[in-house]
């Protein structure tokens, strides 16, 4: 069975990039080029939140991820959420994901929102949702990121020989 990772992170820095990069290093996949996809969980899969990802593999490697991603240079609160919901029967799902600059229980009531809007759209049996939130108070003077990422796998090479 395949797994996807559900991590997390925030970070404050100088520039919008520079706290990007550092919530991404928070969430542990900073060394890694990330390739978005829609929000298709395959059939077969365990989805597992785990806040920081493990070694993925080889630095300068694509991961496939789906996310959630906030950046703001004034003073607030930025928050990320992915939400995500597994057909009863080991058959596909979904993830959803909402970001932006307000709270956490905001994000929260979008992505869950989102999500049921998505599940509506299917034929099928889903499972309880589960979501993550990742919340952050951005001060003046500093870009502030809060990013919930779902990470498909482990690294592949993005050059071929």
């Amino acid at each position: 069975m395949s797994t996807i990772r559900v991590v997390w992170g925030s970070a404050s820095a100088p520039t919008a990039m520079a706290s990007y990069d550092a919530a991404l290093a928070d969430a542990g996949v900073e060394n890694y080029n990330l390739v978005s996809v829609s929000s298709v969980i395959p059939a077969e899969t365990h989805v597992e939140a785990v806040g920081t990802a493990p070694d993925l593999g080889p630095a300068g490697e694509r991961l496939t991820v789906v996310e959630a991603r906030a950046t703001a240079a004034e003073p607030g609160r930025v928050s990320a959420a992915l939400a995500w919901a597994q057909s009863v029967d080991d058959g596909p799902g979904l993830f959803y994901e909402t970001a932006g600059e307000m709270d956490r229980e905001d994000v929260e009531r979008r992505v869950r929102e989102g999500l049921a809007a998505g599940q509506d759209l299917r034929d099928w049996e889903f499972a309880d949702p589960q979501v993550a939130v990742e919340s952050r108070q951005a001060e003046s003077g500093t870009h502030t990121t809060a990013v919930v990422l779902a990470v498909y796998g482990d690294s592949e090479p993005i050059l071929s020989d």
